[in-house]
């Protein structure tokens, strides 16, 4: 545990400019430490002393962490972990953690330096179907932010969308902003409902994906103008992360991230997962460096592209890949 503790403390105040040599020597760490990836690393016949570069690190398939611990030593020693959400009958995610309090002040200062302290909003989080299962990350950094909101209004929400609206009306008048965290699929039904929104100039809606089989699939942008319409607002917010990674990314409209200083996505081949891609689109592949107990190095299902500016776009997900629950998908 005491690898975790400096690597913890180092990620804290790092710059970006030693962003790849503390992802080479992270990657060392984990080759050696976690016996999954260092199967996966053996298998794919990579010698760890001849990876020079954040280009030369194998990434781990999202898969195994469906299949395997993919820790840093033994499963035992770790305090609880996160699942993913599924439909019936799929086989979830686990993230174990070593530190919950870490993840969740880790969390904290990713919103923090986006959008100002917590102490800021009053936070209600529409997450239906998260909030009715045990072990979700989300479920539990949503918490986190309710309590250190320090707001009485703070609170989770399931299907009563009346008194939701109650709460927003009533918060149009303060001094805070509002930030309304939700589902996608929640964020919809109440923009279909047929309901009245009150006027607010001080709400932030931020979805963070997920239809969970509840409705069709829709595109981005088809979701973000019903939404935009509903709400009265310029932009909608959105939230980027997974079970498989501690830290998140946030975008403040057009669904286009800033990452911060713990994450960094390279884009690989569509047709060659081993290759890079030549575009500025392609899968995401992620290195987070908070999951320094995991694995930091991770191939993810998602689509994604870069714009001039640098800033990402999750475009969807490839089309053979199963259904996820943080994530929006491509129609």
């Amino acid at each position: 545990m005491q690898d975790f503790k400096s690597f913890s403390d180092a990620i804290i105040d790092l710059k970006s400019e030693e962003f790849e040599s503390f992802a080479l020597k992270l990657f060392r760490f984990q080759a050696s430490a976690n016996e999954i990836y260092k199967k996966y690393v053996e298998a794919r016949q990579i010698k760890v002393e001849d990876v020079k570069s954040i280009q030369d690190i194998p990434f781990l398939p999202i898969r195994f962490f469906k299949d395997f611990p993919v820790v840093c030593g033994e499963e035992k020693d770790f305090p609880g972990f996160y699942s993913s959400s599924g439909t019936t009958g799929m086989i979830t995610s686990k993230h174990y953690f070593w530190s919950e309090n870490w993840y969740l002040e880790h969390a904290q200062s990713l919103f923090e330096k986006e959008f100002g302290k917590l102490t800021d909003f009053h936070v209600l989080a529409l997450l239906p179907a998260y909030l009715e299962r045990k072990g979700s990350s989300l479920v539990s950094m949503a918490d986190h932010f309710i309590r250190k909101s320090e707001s009485e209004h703070s609170g989770f929400y399931l299907y009563d969308q009346d008194e939701l609206l109650r709460k927003l009306e009533f918060l149009a008048k303060g001094n805070r902003k509002v930030l309304l965290l939700g589902v996608t699929f929640a964020l919809l039904d109440l923009a279909e409902s047929g309901k009245s929104m009150p006027e607010m100039d001080n709400l932030i809606v931020m979805e963070t994906g997920g239809m969970k089989g509840r409705r069709k699939e829709m595109i981005r942008e088809e979701v973000h103008e019903i939404l935009k319409k509903f709400f009265e607002v310029k932009e909608i917010h959105s939230e980027y992360g997974m079970t498989e990674m501690m830290s998140q990314a946030y975008s403040k409209g057009n669904g286009k991230y800033t990452l911060p200083t713990s994450l960094r996505v390279m884009l690989r081949d569509v047709n060659d997962p081993l290759s890079w891609s030549n575009r500025k689109q392609g899968g995401i592949n992620v290195v987070d460096l908070a999951n320094f107990h995991s694995c930091a190095f991770i191939e993810t299902q998602d689509l994604g592209r870069f714009d001039e500016n640098g800033e990402l776009e999750v475009l969807g997900r490839f089309d053979n890949s199963e259904i996820r629950g943080c994530n929006l998908l491509v129609q």
